[in-house]
């Protein structure tokens, strides 16, 4: 079934077709790292990460790039704040990142480059820009005059002779007497204290936008597949990214762009100041897992912007914790009981094909057929989400255990998972003494301590001799 992607360039949903036969080139815009990443950047993260297994569960081999800003005006700032040195400083909120995209259960990239180990990079890319006399320095710094490529805007829609004037310039960022044109290089200043490479284009530093353009061109060529990031990064970010890039190389850059909508905190903008920041680490705190938010997030269009409540993530938990009850009770399937996973496997797109088809032999391809038609319409989790929900419910389905495990390869949810249950000293207690009611054939009492252990939460089913707890169904 054809994949669909919706590209921000054309403004239309594409069929998509690779560069190259099987393979597929992406990058991911990646954090700047000085501090934790905030909600809202992790959805951009969590739907780059759905791509990847949509485009794995149709057979490409995806090499992804992601970058981490390791050096700009915030880096340096904070870094100078803190009394430390900015790798050191970097480094700190890195880790973060990377505890973050574990719990969030997102697969890792093949390479998570950083900008400070790629300075020669974009020298390279600045002295071609010079060349060719569309990039020009100043007493400050080396500049690209976006005059020069007449194709600006094309990805934001911006027209240039209607660019109005920045009211507010950006330090470091814009050129200060003509305001649309970006920083390139910026030479040192004392401000930068010890952050500043000695090269060919003097003492100084990069500008933000070169810096994926350096990134992202050497691991994945000068002319790629996929482009993703959030919607506030398609101007000016990406739309300099394709500038600069298109200059250097006289190539087209990319093909296909994909943006997410933004994350509002109770239809507002987040905001320190209004007390509705989040993080993954708050979101914890607060009784939710990663999980919880990665249900959450499936369940809109990654286009449209997407309004965070605590309620709504509460309706998530209880709905995620359901879904798993449900299948937890699936005890095999119709078609075959489940097959043993080796070690090493645990993904069956990279799994090797001849144990892929034994697996997946039985498999429901009624209801696989529907959810491949869901999520390759333009990653439409909404309603992949929905399919899976109908399958479970399906008494008469079959291929249960093997369909779950090949949808939950796009969904991540982990959803044959056992869970680990912490069970209460107390319900411990209840157990043994209906239990030792059972050996009585006291079956009065025995259903009076069910219902007690039910009012705390769990259920108790009886197996043979022995009493299995279980999490009380929400």
């Amino acid at each position: 079934m054809t994949l669909k992607l919706y590209n921000t360039l054309t403004r239309k949903k594409e069929t998509f077709k690779p560069i190259h036969k099987g393979k597929v080139g992406m990058y991911v815009c990646g954090p700047t790292i000085y501090n934790y990443i905030h909600i809202g950047n992790l959805r951009a993260y969590l739907i780059a990460d759905i791509l990847r297994r949509v485009l794995k569960f149709n057979k490409y081999n995806v090499k992804e790039i992601m970058n981490l800003t390791d050096v700009d005006d915030k880096t340096i700032r904070d870094s100078q704040k803190q009394n430390k040195s900015l790798k050191e400083f970097t480094a700190i909120y890195e880790k973060g990142f990377l505890e973050d995209i574990k719990l969030m259960n997102l697969e890792m990239p093949e390479k998570m480059p950083k900008a400070t180990e790629h300075i020669n990079e974009m020298v390279e890319i600045i002295k071609k820009l010079l060349d060719k006399k569309i990039a020009y320095k100043t007493e400050d710094g080396i500049y690209f005059s976006i005059r020069k490529f007449k194709d600006y805007g094309k990805l934001s829609k911006i027209k240039l002779k209607k660019l109005k004037t920045r009211a507010r310039i950006m330090k470091d960022e814009y050129d200060k007497q003509n305001v649309n044109d970006f920083a390139l290089w910026k030479f040192y200043t004392e401000e930068d204290g010890d952050v500043f490479w000695e090269t060919e284009l003097g003492k100084g530093r990069p500008g933000w936008h070169i810096e994926c353009s350096a990134m992202s061109m050497k691991y994945l060529g000068k002319h790629f597949d996929i482009h993703t990031g959030g919607e506030d990064l398609i101007f000016p970010h990406h739309e300099n990214e394709i500038a600069q890039s298109e200059c250097a190389t006289g190539k087209k850059y990319v093909n296909y762009w994909l943006h997410n909508g933004w994350v509002l905190v109770n239809n507002k903008k987040m905001s320190k100041s209004l007390g509705n920041f989040y993080n993954l680490r708050d979101i914890i705190e607060q009784g939710y897992s990663a999980f919880d938010l990665r249900y959450f997030y499936l369940t809109k269009n990654y286009r449209q912007r997407f309004n965070f409540t605590w309620q709504n993530l509460k309706s998530s938990k209880i709905a995620l914790q359901r879904l798993k009850n449900i299948i937890s009770e699936i005890k095999d399937d119709k078609n075959g009981r489940h097959r043993h996973i080796p070690k090493g496997h645990e993904n069956l797109f990279e799994a090797p094909k001849n144990f892929r088809k034994k697996f997946l032999q039985g498999a429901n391809e009624i209801y696989l057929k529907e959810f491949e038609k869901a999520i390759n319409d333009d990653l439409n989790t909404p309603k992949a989400l929905q399919v899976l929900w109908n399958f479970v419910r399906d008494e008469k389905a079959e291929g249960k255990l093997k369909t779950i495990k090949k949808m939950d390869e796009v969904f991540g949810l982990d959803l044959l998972k056992k869970e680990k249950i912490e069970i209460p000293k107390g319900v411990k207690k209840l157990v043994k003494e209906r239990e030792d009611a059972r050996k009585k054939k006291n079956w009065k009492k025995a259903d009076e301590l069910r219902n007690k252990i039910k009012k705390l939460g769990f259920s108790v089913e009886d197996v043979e001799e022995k009493s299995v707890v279980r999490i009380k169904k929400v």
